[in-house]
């Protein structure tokens, strides 16, 4: 490794490199903030450009959208509770109240923070361990994936704010609606109605959209602003510094990151729902989660951020992207003439460390972009109602129909957004149904391929060593959860 890093930062001297990374950096910064415009469709719209370029520009070109999309979901997630990407679903969680609570500079400072952070752990990890980590995913199985799905299903229980029925009834809301479409395994068409739009299932993206930016809207008719406390003054926004006792979730975010966005189809949203309840449930003041807490906006952000890295180990060893952004990226390599695999870190080892050198630049490029332009997009919250309602209206409708260009998905995020608040009215979780949307198809996938390999026996979930490992932590993440709700329960009996 070592006599390929001084060639690969040689090339990355050249100001046309810096350029082209600063550049997607930005590409993927405007895209991640768009809702429904996600990184995957940037990288994937960037393949064709990318052809007449040499293989280290186009694939650092790649990488600077990708980092600067998975940053720029945060933004619109803080500012307008509408996730420019799914993996910014969880930031919304804590990011907006503290909009609202005029702290909307801060959220962002802590997001650009923690987001540089989780991409930075992630791509040592891929620079150092390539090989080693990409062997260890390979381990996860059906079993394992199922396993990993309960685990990410009991933040259920840490998103519930309220009522633990109501939340677990939103929880298996979603659940249900993920088995709308075809099953995975025998092809079956499950609850479409003969609607050919619904024969692969609920599109997640307008879903998404609907439940945090339509009921959102509704939700602000009411108002004349988010907030009426928000610290316009440029200057007070630019002293906004990072809050202390962030470290320790920040790192822990990145980690998870990394291990969750190695594994084939989980994603950075799943280790950010993840990263969110590891804080929650590890924090002295669990109950200031989902009003405003930094700690939440630095788990989750840190978490999808990680994944970046973390999808790429796979990918450049072993030839398997870890999520959609990293099979658009295995495009971009194919159009260039490399075979993800040994000859990548050997023979073209320095292409190699040089495009994974080029995603520390972008991280750094993201950073202070983001943290000179947070007192700017800051002062979103300060905008009339009047004004902002209508936008929000627009993004969503251009973000939802983008997708696949299909009005169907306009008309079901629509429904979604008159579903979600009225749900958040009576109490309900939005943030366990999402949840159970994301989780749901893994969950089935992989108890139905598992039960396959043992014959029917379920005792396949508690027999191998990783599946017991994830029951492990699943029950240590559970027990705080509940025996809050107990307390809470026996103080009000008495």
């Amino acid at each position: 490794m070592t006599e390929f890093i001084l060639p690969a930062l040689t090339s990355l001297l050249d100001p046309m490199v810096l350029l082209v990374i600063s550049a997607g950096s930005i590409v993927g910064i405007i895209v991640g903030a768009m809702p429904g415009l996600t990184a995957t469709m940037a990288v994937a719209l960037l393949i064709p450009v990318t052809f007449g370029m040499s293989p280290l520009l186009g694939l650092a070109l790649m990488g600077g959208v990708y980092c600067g999309g998975m940053y720029g979901g945060a933004i619109s997630s803080i500012l307008l509770s509408t996730p420019g990407t799914p993996a910014a679903a969880a930031t919304a969680f804590d990011g907006y109240p503290m909009a609202r609570q005029g702290k909307g500079g801060t959220a962002l400072t802590v997001a650009t923070w923690a987001s540089f952070w989780g991409g930075i752990i992630s791509t040592i990890a891929l620079l150092l361990m390539a090989p080693a980590l990409a062997k260890f995913s390979l381990r996860f199985g059906p079993p394992e994936y199922f396993v990993l799905a309960i685990m990410g299903l009991s933040s259920i229980v840490t998103l519930t704010k309220g009522s633990m029925v109501k939340g677990l009834l939103s929880g298996f809301f979603g659940l249900s609606i993920a088995t709308i479409g075809m099953d995975p395994l025998s092809g079956f068409m499950r609850f479409t109605f003969g609607q050919i739009d619904l024969f692969d299932g609920v599109p997640f993206m307008p879903a998404l959209i609907g439940l945090f930016s339509v009921s959102q809207i509704l939700d602000l008719t009411a108002e004349t602003r988010i907030t009426e406390n928000i610290d316009a003054a440029l200057s007070t926004i630019k002293r906004s510094k990072l809050p202390k006792g962030l470290s320790g979730t920040i790192c822990r975010g990145g980690v998870i990151g990394t291990i969750v966005g190695m594994l084939p189809g989980a994603g950075a949203t799943i280790s950010s729902f993840i990263s969110y309840n590891f804080a929650k449930q590890s924090a002295k003041d669990p109950e200031t989660f989902g009003k405003g807490n930094p700690k939440g906006v630095a788990a989750a952000e840190s978490a999808n951020n990680g994944c970046v890295g973390g999808s790429l180990i796979p990918l450049l060893t072993l030839g398997i992207p870890g999520n959609s952004v990293a099979a658009a990226l295995m495009g971009g390599l194919m159009i260039q003439g490399l075979i993800p695999g040994p000859e990548l870190f050997s023979r073209y080892g320095t292409l190699t460390y040089g495009f994974i050198l080029s995603l520390f630049i972008a991280n750094i490029v993201f950073l202070v972009l983001g943290l000179y332009l947070a007192p700017y997009f800051a002062r979103v919250t300060s905008t009339p109602n009047a004004l902002l309602i209508p936008g929000i209206a627009i993004l969503s409708v251009i973000g939802s129909y983008a997708i696949n260009n299909n009005m169907f998905d306009v008309w079901l995020m629509i429904a979604f957004g008159i579903a979600g608040y009225f749900l958040e009215k009576g109490g309900f979780s939005t943030g366990a149904l999402v949840l159970g949307l994301i989780l749901g198809p893994i969950a089935e996938l992989g108890f139905g391929q598992s039960l396959i390999m043992s014959q029917g026996s379920p005792m396949i979930f508690f027999e191998r060593p990783l599946c017991i490992l994830l029951w492990v932590i699943t029950l240590l993440l559970m027990i705080p959860a509940f025996s809050s709700n107990l307390k809470k329960t026996k103080n009000r009996a008495e």
